[in-house]
């Protein structure tokens, strides 16, 4: 039995063009970050349906079991975390599905401590030595009165494991922010958290993972619409 995982970014927000550490600031979506979240929306339900065309198109075959019914591969449940950004986001999504999203704090972007609202061209001018160890090893350093990678880690990866239990053999979607969404990937493909950088999280961008009972394989990161 497969379990299916939508695992998605929120949109744009405003003054999302500059590249800076939001954290816990609860910023609204932009227009642009609704239109993304539009489109992957839509996105979705067509992906359902050419894989229930699929299937359909298959059931001939020696071993391989029918689907009766489209509403099988709707989405069954749509998480966020608590940030307007990511609730927003979700709702969109969720919209097509006739679903309501369940909110779950632990889903809640890294909080960045002293280094919240600020761009990188502004820590970089004001804590230079600091930002590049961050960069160049976010295991080990963490931004001051933020939490640490690890913290991080532990808090998403038991929501994320308590949504997959729950939802063993159905199609799910989480939406919540680059940094959940990195330690997520990094942990399922089994990746140094030292290097959660190296994978990339746009805004809006569409992750799928499918589970083969509790075996993931990555089908697709960081998709844009």
């Amino acid at each position: 039995m497969v379990t299916k995982l939508y695992l998605i970014r929120h949109g744009e927000t405003e003054g999302g063009q500059l590249n800076r550490y939001k954290g816990h600031i609860d910023v609204p979506l932009s227009e642009n970050g609704i239109r993304q979240m539009e489109r992957l929306s839509k996105y979705i339900v067509q992906n359902s349906s050419k894989s229930f065309k699929m299937v359909q198109s298959s059931s001939n075959l020696n071993n391989v079991e029918p689907l009766n019914n489209i509403e099988q591969l709707k989405l069954n449940a749509v998480y966020c975390s608590d940030l307007s950004r990511a609730l927003k986001s979700a709702e969109i999504i969720a919209k097509p599905h006739k679903l309501k999203p369940v909110i779950m704090p632990e889903l809640r972007e890294r909080n960045f401590g002293i280094w919240e609202g600020m761009s990188f061209n502004e820590i970089k001018g004001k804590y230079p030595q600091e930002f590049e160890v961050w960069v160049n090893n976010p295991l080990k350093f963490s931004p001051m009165q933020g939490e640490s990678t690890i913290e991080v880690k532990n808090r998403a990866l038991k929501a994320f494991n308590e949504i997959l239990e729950k939802h063993y053999g159905e199609n799910i979607a989480m939406v919540s922010h680059g940094g959940i969404n990195r330690v997520i990937l990094c942990h399922l493909l089994e990746i140094p958290f030292e290097n959660i950088f190296r994978i990339e999280q746009d805004y809006g961008a569409l992750n799928i993972v499918e589970f083969y009972d509790k075996y993931p394989v990555v089908k697709l990161v960081n998709y844009i619409i």
